[in-house]
């Protein structure tokens, strides 16, 4: 026992000998290497500090002119170029790079990628079509593929998109390509082309059978073609699909039950649908039709049914514009409900929109694709305040 603690302190003294031989070479290492580095370099750094980023950044391009190794240094300039909008120094910062004779093929392609991402953001699709093209044989491949399906999406070349996106070994690549059939799709129904149309139709419920959008063109095609019964179908078939959607739909299924000349079987329809599966953009649907149909006092019972089952401050509203239509100006009481009509409105003017949700963004209209971060079908069919009671 003696012996082994005899042992133990003696190693302690060289245990701290050992660490400080070790930190004497870490330091000697990092002085060499910083009196390698360029002057412009630590320029660049005091710019930095004293928040002047424009001068920092001509000091680091000093030294990337003056130290060839400075591979990094060039591609994080050259991706803040980018961010800054600076396209032009961008574009030169990386076709340098690929230039260079001294780089291996991992950088060398790294450097052409970035180059299609200033000439994608550039607007110059064609150049950076031609550039992700050839990284599709790379082992950049899966990068250049999502940037020639934005290219695609970007130029509606939808065909070019769905063969792209079936490359894809992603679970929502069957949405997207869904999706990209109903644009079709609506191309050809806007040139009369029903056939075309629903050829797309029958491909986006393959790649997607749940596919709300398609069913509602299918209905867009039969009424066009003067069947509004079989679009009728068709617009019922999303209560299977997904329920939600049906708000999309009311108003045509009301249109076409006027062609019918069966406006009360339509008004009975989406009744039952609000019951069942309310919400507010239903509620407004159903609202106008019942007002136009049955009356002020049928609309009324109607937002007070339907507001005491699903309290929101956009039911409120549409209840006292349903109550004003049924009071006179009696003791300034039509005043008073103007009035509370009024402030109301102000808090829902904020609370009627959708919001994506991918990204957040709000928008006053629905969008199949969100146009901030072009995610399909990410907008649920519900208003702002719905979706942060459901949350």
């Amino acid at each position: 026992m003696e012996l082994e603690a005899y042992w133990q302190l003696l190693l302690l003294p060289l245990f701290f000998a050992l660490g400080w031989i070790a930190a004497r070479v870490d330091i000697h290492h990092v002085v060499r290497e910083s009196r390698e580095l360029p002057r412009s370099y630590f320029q660049g750094l005091n710019f930095l500090l004293s928040e002047e980023p424009d001068k920092a950044i001509d000091a680091f391009l000093e030294v990337a002119r003056q130290d060839t190794q400075t591979v990094e240094l060039n591609f994080a300039l050259g991706g803040l170029f980018r961010r800054r909008g600076e396209m032009e120094r961008a574009i030169r910062m990386h076709q340098s790079l690929i230039e260079r004779d001294d780089l291996g093929e991992g950088i060398r392609l790294q450097a052409l990628m970035e180059l299609g991402q200033d000439y994608l953001k550039a607007g110059l699709l064609d150049r950076a079509e031609d550039i992700f093209v050839k990284l599709r044989t790379s082992t950049l491949k899966d990068e250049a593929q999502r940037q020639l399906l934005e290219i695609y999406q970007l130029e509606k070349d939808w065909q070019k998109a769905i063969a792209v996106a079936r490359e894809q070994d992603d679970p929502c690549a069957a949405k997207e390509i869904a999706q990209f059939y109903c644009e079709l799709a609506s191309d050809e129904l806007m040139r009369s082309r029903f056939e075309a149309a629903e050829n797309a139709l029958e491909e986006a419920r393959k790649a997607h059978r749940l596919c709300v959008r398609a069913s509602l063109i299918a209905g867009d095609i039969a009424l066009q073609q003067n069947a509004p019964e079989k679009a009728i179908d068709a617009w019922r078939r999303i209560e299977q699909q997904a329920p939600a959607y049906l708000s999309l739909a009311a108003q045509r299924i009301q249109d076409a039950c006027q062609r019918l000349g069966k406006p009360w079987e339509g008004l009975i329809l989406l009744r039952t649908y609000l019951e069942r599966y309310p919400s507010l953009d239903l509620l407004e649907s159903v609202y106008q039709l019942e007002l136009e149909n049955a009356g002020s006092d049928a609309a009324y019972r109607l937002v007070q049914n339907a507001l005491q089952k699903n309290p929101s401050l956009l039911g409120l509203e549409k209840l006292i514009s349903a109550r004003l239509s049924l009071v006179g100006d009696e003791g300034g009481r039509r005043a008073d409900l103007e009035l509370a009509r009024g402030i109301v409105h102000g808090y829902t003017r904020r609370l009627a929109r959708y919001r994506c949700t991918g990204c957040g963004f709000r928008a006053r209209q629905f969008y199949w694709r969100c146009p901030a971060c072009g995610g399909w079908e990410t907008y649920p069919p519900r208003r702002s305040e719905e979706f942060d009671a459901s949350l």
